[in-house]
Parts: structure tokens; C-alpha cells; sequence
């Protein structure tokens, strides 16, 4: 069950269908992340450490990139990216993911949804992944994820790329 947080945040905000369908248009373009919080039983943490950084790119064909790294990830001791240890390998994972696919937006229902062609998770490889939007204007956009692949709920919070 979300928190009254989540809920008092997905209902504050209120726009017109056609504000949804005009911000729907406008989310076409490069963002860079702000934060992404998790929220399980009750206890809110960065998701993938403080001041990660991270991208998403949704283009005018419906297509998606996004990446995000957590801060100080270990240099790997072999120099091999295939040859991490265990320890240096759970580390970048734990703090970092990546997803390609395509991407629609629902002015009606105030969603985004990622239909995930390939992932660092690969639990979500060849899913769609519901998003519902909290705010999307022309240099913020917020979505609630349900289940975040680290466990809880997510918060993600995203600025348009300067």
C-alpha cells in the first residue's frame, strides 16, 4: 500500500486532458535525472545512492534510452569489465540500471510506459513497465514506479537536458 505521501502527491496534481495530451508532446527530448527515492515499509532511500547521475531519452518515434549510475562505483582491480570480482560486480549492479525499448504516453490515464526490449534487469526484458505520472511540464517530469526493481516504490524525478 503506498504511503499517504504518494497518494497526497499523485492527487495534487491535476491537469486538464488536453494539458495531458499537449504534456505528453512535450516529453519528447533528453532528460537528466534529479532523484530517484524508493519508499519500503515506510523507510525512503536513494535508490541508487545520493547525487547519482542519469539520462532519458524519449524520441519523437516512440523510442527510449535510459541510464542511471550511482556515485563512486569501484574501478575494477583487473581493468577487465568481464573479469569484476563478485564484490566489484554486486556494487555496480546494485547501483546502476539501463533499458532500451519503445515508449507511449496516456494523456487519459496520466502514464508512461516502457515496453522493455533489454535491460540490466533482466526481469523486465520484453515487459511493459507502467509509469504514472505526477507532474510532466515542459522541464519536469516525475513518475511513480509500483515496484521498483530494487523493491518498494519509486519515485523518479526528471529535469530537460540543457
Amino acid at each position: 500500500m503506498p504511503s499517504k505521501f504518494l497518494v497526497s502527491m499523485i492527487s495534487s496534481v491535476v491537469l486538464s486532458t488536453s494539458a495531458w495530451a499537449q504534456a505528453a508532446a512535450d516529453l519528447r527530448g533528453t532528460w537528466t535525472l534529479v532523484s530517484s527515492v524508493t519508499e519500503k515499509d515506510w523507510i525512503r532511500t536513494d535508490q541508487f545512492g545520493s547525487d547519482p547521475k542519469g539520462m532519458m531519452s524519449l524520441d519523437a518515434d516512440g523510442h527510449f534510452m535510459l541510464t542511471i549510475i550511482g556515485p563512486g562505483l569501484p574501478k575494477f582491480a583487473s581493468n577487465n569489465r568481464a573479469a569484476g570480482t563478485p564484490d566489484e560486480n554486486k556494487a555496480v549492479m546494485s547501483k546502476s540500471i539501463a533499458m532500451i525499448g519503445t515508449y507511449r504516453v496516456d494523456p487519459a490515464d496520466k502514464t508512461l510506459t516502457f515496453k522493455v526490449e533489454s535491460a540490466t534487469f533482466p526481469n523486465w526484458n520484453g515487459t511493459e513497465q507502467k509509469r504514472s505520472i505526477v507532474i510532466a511540464t515542459k522541464s519536469e517530469l516525475k513518475y511513480i514506479t509500483a515496484t521498483a526493481s530494487s523493491g518498494g516504490v519509486g519515485t523518479v524525478t526528471w529535469k530537460r537536458a540543457k
